[in-house]
């Protein structure tokens, strides 16, 4: 990651870069964008950077906005970013998409370390991240790669919930808990966490960490149908043949959202040795989670039931289990040529099957590890900087009826460095990494090896003390996935046969990055633009033939450009004094996002699939002593820029509202509101595979109640 740091501002990111264990929740507004860019970004190779001082984009959300969007799984929770969308395969499985990209070029951290799930594999296995724990989530938008390797070519979210304590808890105790319950799903949710000091280690104080949550949903409800017009009519005119309506529209879900139900329970324990000068910490995590997936789509090979039993065929279910362990520490002394070394660890054993009836169709499993040592370097007079090695290994198999994917052992090392040279007003950043990958598949008897260079570089200026300019310029590498080199078979929840490419090389991206950030006043503003030229883009294309009743699908390379933008700002409108409520604080907020992807140079539709439509969001807030209260309107346009196998996506507005109310005189204690999608209108994410069957969630009113001690 490429960012910009003030010289003067070095001793508080230093003192800024803990994460504190556990946190007061609440749905508390959040807070102003003139904050925010003052917030700490810690995914970086250096101690942390200002939000506005980053070249890349970047958001930071604190645990006050995690739980006032917390929405089930990580996806759907970040989706209301700028830039970031969705894949959405119903409430139980949904993983981020950033700038229109996802799968293996997103990645999914847990504090720095990979999820090590198979969430990447398919839209519908969901990650093993659980945000409902979250205490912070970092996202960069754009090429990460220098830091967290190819599978970050197109950004990181990573998510911090501080199972591994690096400070002292205040007065050696510290805990918070939650509860809440939904209405569109009759839902319930309940967290809770707690840091303790143990005892006195030598030098060092023992402090102990504990959490725990559980969430039950039953079927979501839905405004109307569950599939689209637009669905029946491209079935009328006979244009679509890749969705039938099996069931006919007098026996289409109607008002709920059938198999959409989900139940996960998880937490974990450790331990973390906190000295003056740094921690060492250990903690084992087990996560559980069933969920049905909502459309109608089977796994298995069955012959098609009879039309009288169709409306009582069971779902597909997935029964997922991650059991996982990680050591990270830090050490702040001088040695070498360093001043402070930073590593992090995880091993991770996860398990997921597909069930169908009563039937296991298919079993995904992925035993792997990863682990990374940055070495923060002294530097000089103007210049800082930071090396790291990254090691990742990965022995994924998938047995049963959908395993398109062969079992194949992923080997990856990478080596990363960074300069950072402060020039009074300017700073320049340069920085490299070298990663080699090797795949193997002893099924089909091959073993692929990929060595990539990525390289970066930026320029950051501060214009003057309330606006700040950045531009950075990269050329990155990234090696092909093992479900775009070796996929082989039927994959129902893409409704396609997928075939991988053995031939497949490094895709090589050049990208421009742009960002300015400005805050003066009662106004701040933060704007990112980019656009990246791809050679030998990786993606899925239709062969035009058929097996086993699907549409072959085939993953090629062919020259991609994208580009686009994300905007935010906020107006302080001034402040309201009241007898009952004391200082009422009034803030306008708005913002704004945008991406185009297309191949180059091919005649005809050059759409690639699934790209996010314009997105906008308007906000009012009100915040006082006792209470905040948000409402806001969510606008997402149509999507008409299709590729030849998609259909159309229509326009919608939803109407949200959130309220938090502190009435008591321990302010610890909260009560939360939230209302989304007021209007309860029919709403469809265009960049889910399962849009025309599966909408978006009704009218919801969520109440909960947070407690901090």
């Amino acid at each position: 990651m490429f960012t910009v740091l003030n010289k003067k501002k070095i001793s508080a990111l230093l003192a800024s870069s803990a994460i504190v264990g556990v946190a007061a929740p609440s749905f508390a507004a959040a807070p102003p964008l003139e904050e925010q860019l003052e917030e700490i970004v810690v995914s970086g190779a250096y101690e942390g950077r200002k939000m506005g001082e980053t070249i890349l984009g970047a958001t930071v959300m604190r645990k006050d906005e995690i739980l006032r969007q917390l929405d089930g799984s990580l996806g759907e929770t970040l989706k209301r970013q700028p830039g970031i969308s969705s894949t959405f395969f119903g409430p139980g499985a949904s993983r981020p998409i950033i700038r229109g990209l996802g799968g293996d070029r997103i990645r999914v951290l847990d504090a720095g370390i990979g999820a090590i799930d198979a969430s990447s594999t398919s839209p519908d296995h969901a990650t093993a991240v659980e945000p409902a724990l979250a205490e912070r989530i970092e996202i960069l938008r754009g090429t990460a790669m220098l830091m967290y390797g190819s599978s970050a070519a197109g950004g990181v979210v990573n998510v911090f919930d501080g199972r591994i304590p690096t400070d002292l808890p205040e007065g050696n105790f510290e805990g918070a808990a939650r509860y809440s319950h939904g209405t569109v799903n009759d839902g319930d949710e309940f967290t809770a966490a707690i840091n303790a000091v143990i005892a006195k280690v030598g030098n060092g104080t023992l402090v102990a960490h504990g959490d725990f949550m559980y969430r039950d949903t039953d079927d979501y409800k839905i405004p109307g149908y569950a599939e689209s017009e637009v669905l029946h009519e491209a079935e009328e005119e006979g244009e679509d043949h890749d969705h039938e309506d099996e069931g006919g529209h007098e026996e289409e879900a109607f008002g709920v959202m059938e198999n959409s139900a989900t139940q996960t329970s998880g937490g974990s324990g450790g331990l973390s040795l906190v000295f003056s000068d740094g921690f060492l910490g250990f903690n084992i995590k087990k996560l559980d989670s069933q969920y049905g997936v909502p459309g109608g789509h089977g796994h298995g090979e069955e012959e098609p039931a009879a039309e009288e039993d169709h409306a009582h065929e069971e779902g597909v279910t997935i029964d997922l289990d991650q059991i996982r362990y990680d050591l990270h520490g830090e050490l702040s002394r001088d040695f070498a040529w360093f001043k402070k070394a930073k590593l992090r660890f995880g091993y991770a054993d996860y398990e997921h099957a597909e069930i169908e009836g009563d039937e296991i169709g298919t079993v995904f499993k992925n035993k792997g590890w990863e682990g990374r040592l940055d070495l923060i370097e002294k530097g000089g007079d103007n210049w800082d900087g930071a090396t790291g090695i990254q090691l990742r290994r990965r022995d994924f198999s998938a047995i049963g009826d959908e395993a398109f994917v062969p079992p194949t052992i992923t080997n990856q090392f990478g080596l990363y460095s960074v300069k950072e040279f402060n020039l009074q007003r300017f700073s320049l950043e340069l920085g490299g990494r070298f990663e080699h990958t090797k795949y193997t598949s002893d099924e089909l008897a091959v073993s692929r090896k990929f060595n990539g260079i990525s390289l970066s570089s930026g320029l950051g200026y501060d214009l003057s003390d309330a606006a700040f300019l950045g531009i950075s310029v990269s050329r990155t590498e990234r090696a092909p996935s093992s479900e775009e080199l070796f996929s082989n078979g039927p994959h129902l929840a893409t409704n396609a046969f997928e075939r991988g490419n053995h031939d497949l090389g490094l895709e090589t991206a050049l990208g421009f990055e742009a960002t300015f950030s400005y805050t003066s006043g009662p106004i701040s503003l933060v704007i990112n633009g980019f656009l990246t030229d791809y050679d030998d883009f990786i993606y899925e294309a239709a062969t035009g033939e058929e097996e086993d009743g699907l549409p072959v699908f085939e993953f090629m390379a062919h020259d991609a450009r994208l580009y686009g933008f994300e905007a935010k700002t906020e107006y302080h409108a001034g402040s309201y004094k009241s007898e009952t409520f004391g200082d009422i604080d009034f803030h306008i907020d708005g913002q704004a996002d945008f991406v185009r992807a297309k191949l180059s140079n091919i005649d005809g539709n050059n759409n690639l699939p699934r790209i996010p439509p314009f997105s906008a969001l308007l906000g009012v807030e009100a915040s006082a002593e006792l209470f905040e209260l948000r409402t806001e309107l969510e606008y997402a346009a149509a999507q008409n820029r299709i590729s030849g196998h998609e259909l159309a996506t229509k326009d919608y507005v939803l109407w949200n509202a959130y309220l938090t109310m502190r009435p008591f005189q321990n302010k610890n204690l909260s009560l939360g509101l939230k209302a989304t999608n007021i209007g309860n209108v029919e709403a469809r994410q265009h960049t889910s595979f399962l849009k025309d069957q599966v909408p978006l969630p009704g009218r919801n009113i969520q109440v909960s109640f947070s407690a901090a001690f």
